[in-house]
């Protein structure tokens, strides 16, 4: 995904077997990095977010934990604090409540961050299970994202179907326009375009090198897709580097 601290662009990634990077958009130069458990994915970093002081959380879903970096110290930084997270996949810094939110397989948590940038906290201070798609289930958290153009909601998907949550009223909801078609199982990523109001979403599909992979990014409002011609995916995100 794209973020954009202190007026410049970054592209912050992940990868299964360990790597994690923040690079300047468009340069390509390095923000930040690490490896975490290289060379295998007991880790299997699935989010990252890059906070307003410049370090930088990470999300590891087998390694059940939200690790956040000590990045604005430099580029390999490798100090961190951390916190336990079952199935941890995504991550949004909230910058009008100043918390940090990450999305685990049963649950969306909100956490205070505390300490210096040099030494940070992380502090779990709220938390809201999610829907429960089918009795006995884990709900499965995916993907968690900002509603453009709606302050307070946050989209969040499931192995069941696509929500949108309102951190005000603290409820999950699917009143938004489209919902029909957007909501469905398995979604891995959503997320709309702030220029059009077009949301895009990715979902698995059978028979490719990865169970999680598609090659398929679906468009909503109006319907349409992008087709890969080889190999899979598993997010995508509109491209709004500034």
């Amino acid at each position: 995904k794209v973020r954009l601290h202190r007026r410049r662009a970054y592209v912050l990634t992940t990868a299964s077997f360990g790597f994690v990077a923040v690079v300047h958009y468009p340069t390509g130069r390095r923000y930040w990095g690490t490896a975490i458990g290289p060379g295998d994915d007991l880790f299997n970093p699935h989010s990252a977010e890059i906070l307003p002081d410049g370090n930088v959380a990470v999300a590891c879903s087998t390694g059940a934990r939200v690790r956040l970096y000590a990045a604005s110290q430099g580029p390999r930084a490798t100090r961190y604090a951390e916190a336990e997270l079952k199935g941890a996949h995504g991550l949004h810094w909230d910058a009008a409540r100043g918390v940090l939110r990450a999305l685990g397989d049963d649950e969306l948590v909100t956490y205070e961050v505390g300490g210096t940038a040099a030494r940070p906290t992380l502090e779990r201070t709220y938390a809201v299970g999610l829907p429960v798609g089918t009795p006995g289930k884990t709900p499965g958290g995916h993907d968690l994202f900002p509603v453009a153009g709606r302050p307070g909601r946050l989209w969040v998907t499931t192995n069941a179907a696509v929500f949108q949550y309102e951190t005000k009223g603290r409820v999950f909801v699917r009143d938004y326009a489209g919902a029909a078609e957007i909501s469905r199982k398995s979604v891995k990523a959503v997320g709309d375009d702030p220029r059009t109001g077009q949301v895009l979403t990715t979902v698995p599909e059978p028979g490719l090198g990865e169970t999680w992979w598609t090659t398929t990014v679906s468009v909503h409002r109006p319907e349409s897709a992008y087709k890969l011609v080889d190999g899979g995916i598993y997010k995508a995100r509109w491209w709004l580097p500034v």
